[in-house]
């Protein structure tokens, strides 16, 4: 028998049971123990959800109401895994995947609109709603770099234009309003097929990490911890769930990219933890990566239903 180690987890238990939920992707902690929620359609916060005795639905609002989000008619399951933070501003960033593969050109002005195919900034109870980002087409997972207080988000780039491209990208955010490309270009400086003869706006930002082809970018934070030796200390830790439409499937496994002093990138990410990926066949596929108060990661994985813990002991 193996023996569980030290930290594990002893049962799980159902938060919020009778709240009908529609892909409750996004979740994420303010300072003063709120937990938000993120939908397709709407973002849930529960107060004090860190005391077990308070999980109950009264203790429940609405941060954006249901069908506020974004319009109804952009509903969609494609693309709809909303993720959230809270920013060093103290206000709510989200995700908001657009939900084609390449969007039809009559879509662009109510996206940009609407910040759908990008990052929006909104204060905690719901006001104040911003476009912080676009030109983006599918990001999941993003994280404040404690350091200089930029932003980091992955994006998910074009389906469908072969094995090894487009890259997917890992995008550096340092002001509002930027746009990072898409849809005319598929990932890094791929152009898309259905905008190669158009005139890309100016003054695009081109990826700061480029990643490999149809690998599913999704998890990122930033690494606080000390458990770590000293390298991984103000790395980026960020999860591959793996390929659906290549070849020879890519991907579930965690990456780690290091920062040069000035905040930039390194170099490529590097992967960190593997073995899910058997020779094309998933035995897991990464989601999400947290880290816990020791300095210890959590990683998820949707298709075993598992958190794996893991750790070092300094051997």
């Amino acid at each position: 028998m193996t023996k569980r180690p030290q930290g594990g987890g002893e049962e799980v238990r159902e938060f919020a049971p009778t709240v009908p939920k529609k892909i409750p992707n996004g979740v994420c902690f303010a300072q003063d123990g709120t937990l938000y929620i993120a939908e397709v359609n709407r973002v849930l916060a529960y107060a004090d959800a860190e005391s077990f005795e308070t999980r109950t639905d009264s203790v429940l609002f609405p941060a954006v109401k249901q069908g506020e989000l974004i319009p109804k008619a952009e509903e969609s399951f494609n693309h709809a895994t909303r993720v959230c933070r809270i920013g060093p501003d103290n206000k709510l960033y989200i995700q908001l995947g657009q939900p084609y593969n390449v969007p039809p050109k009559h879509k662009l002005e109510v996206y940009r609109k609407w910040g759908i195919g990008g990052i929006v900034r909104i204060d905690r109870d719901g006001s104040h709603r911003e476009v912080y980002a676009t030109g983006m087409r599918n990001p999941v997972g993003m994280d404040f770099n404690p350091k200089d207080g930029s932003l980091w988000s992955n994006d998910n780039q074009v389906d469908l234009m072969g094995d090894d491209r487009p890259p997917g990208e890992m995008n550096r955010i340092t002001e509002r309003g930027r746009d990072y490309g898409f849809p005319w270009y598929g990932g890094g400086h791929t152009r898309t097929n259905e905008y190669k003869n158009d005139t890309p706006p100016p003054n695009l930002i081109f990826p700061e990490v480029e990643q490999v082809a149809h690998a599913a970018d999704l998890g990122l934070t930033f690494y606080t911890g000390t458990m770590f030796p000293q390298k991984y200390r103000g790395a980026i830790f960020s999860t591959q769930h793996g390929s659906w439409n290549r070849t020879v499937p890519v991907g579930a496994r965690v990456m780690v990219t290091f920062l040069n002093e000035d905040g930039r990138a390194a170099g490529k990410s590097e992967p960190f933890a593997e073995g899910w990926n058997n020779h094309g066949h998933y035995l897991g596929r990464p989601v999400d990566v947290a880290q816990l108060p020791d300095g210890s990661l959590l990683v998820s994985d949707d298709r075993v239903g598992a958190l794996y813990r893991i750790w070092y002991d300094g051997k």
